[in-house]
């Protein structure tokens, strides 16, 4: 128990201070009653999966959790029914905040998709009163049949043949405008699906993709290792005392940090298939197919020379940051589950033993005993 509550508010990674005393992490784990390492854990996965709205700005949460992550475990922040009162409050507005965000895409995917159902039945309803037209004009030929006058008929039969012409030209040039119409919908329709699962798909701060992005994409990589056996390298990428930029430049600079963090990660891993998600606050993972731990290695070395080694301009602000980042190559037999965590466990080895550096993932049999 007591092992596990550790490990937790060691990877907080927040700075214990407050009120003009320290606490201390190992000691604060003593005193922490298995009710609030349960709600830390809880607010933790949280802060993992949450989604961006715009009432709730990722930074904007973020710091309400940390807030009460202090709370939780340093009890002499405020009395706990305060701390549990705030927890249910943030919950229960962020909760709705967050069902009407994804209602209004569904809403979204409706309306697109209702807009072209309406096109069709205005077709359809169109080829139905040019079909009834030229029944009505064949019936008025078959009652001149009918009345036995020649003249009759002839006049008739040649109101018809004009009639029946000049409707099919009319109804080949209606549905030449309406297909030139349906496929200039079609593409605008294609193109509004395209952007509406990009949206959901990507990080709106960063232009990374999101953690639903990265769970779809190793599902897939992970069905096709069964198959066909193929080579895929996880890495775990985490920006070191993230939580100090925020507390010494303010939310802003954090911002303008994971943008940058994500430009120097796409600066490395250009090729098309590499796959660079933002999975947490300023925790991002890479999908590496075709990729062994070696391969990776020297990517990752790269990546970690180039972002000790840069100078980051913000207005009149130099900023400098480093990475901690952890490995783990996709081993046979190994569940979905086992290798994230495998490549959460060498991350959370190169921040425990001095950040700034990569770890790699212990292989899957080793990781299990």
């Amino acid at each position: 128990m007591r092992q596990w509550v550790k490990k937790l508010v060691d990877q907080l990674d927040v700075d214990w201070k407050s009120r003009g005393h320290e606490v201390i992490s190992s000691a604060v784990t003593q005193d922490l009653n298995e009710e609030r390492a349960t709600l830390l854990y809880l607010l933790d996965i949280l802060n993992k999966h949450i989604i961006e709205t715009d009432q709730f700005p990722l930074r904007k949460v973020r710091e309400t959790l940390d807030d009460l992550s202090k709370g939780l475990v340093d009890p002499r922040r405020a009395p706990s029914d305060k701390i549990l009162f705030r927890l249910r409050q943030f919950f229960s507005s962020h909760r709705i905040d967050e069902y009407t965000y994804v209602k209004k895409t569904f809403d979204d995917f409706k309306s697109i998709i209702w807009d072209f159902a309406d096109q069709l039945g205005e077709e359809v309803r169109a080829e139905e009163i040019s079909d009834r037209e030229i029944q009505k004009s064949l019936d008025q030929l078959r009652e001149a049949v009918e009345a036995n006058s020649i003249e009759g008929l002839r006049i008739k039969s040649r109101e018809f043949i004009d009639f029946y012409m000049e409707s099919q030209a009319r109804r080949d040039e209606s549905r030449s405008r309406r297909l030139e119409a349906m496929s200039k919908n079609l593409s605008s329709v294609k193109k509004k699906l395209v952007q509406a699962n990009k949206d959901l798909n990507i990080d709106h701060l960063t232009s990374a993709f999101n953690r639903r992005s990265f769970d779809d994409q190793a599902m897939s990589l992970y069905k096709l290792f069964q198959i066909a056996g193929n080579n895929v390298t996880l890495l775990t990428v985490d920006i070191d005392h993230f939580k100090k930029i925020n507390d010494c430049y303010g939310h802003d600079i954090g911002d303008f940090v994971l943008k940058e963090c994500v430009s120097s990660l796409k600066e490395i891993f250009q090729r098309e298939n590499d796959f660079i998600s933002r999975t947490g606050g300023e925790e991002f993972s890479i999908l590496l197919p075709d990729f062994r731990e070696e391969d990776a290695i020297a990517k990752v070395e790269g990546l970690l020379r180039r972002i000790r080694s840069e100078v980051f301009v913000h207005e009149n602000l130099e900023i400098k940051f480093t990475v901690s980042i952890g490995i783990a190559q996709l081993q046979p037999r190994e569940p979905l589950s086992a290798w994230i965590k495998r490549a959460d466990e060498a991350l959370y080895n190169s921040k425990r033993t001095g950040r700034d550096k990569y770890s790699i993932a212990l292989k899957a049999d080793k990781a299990a005993s």
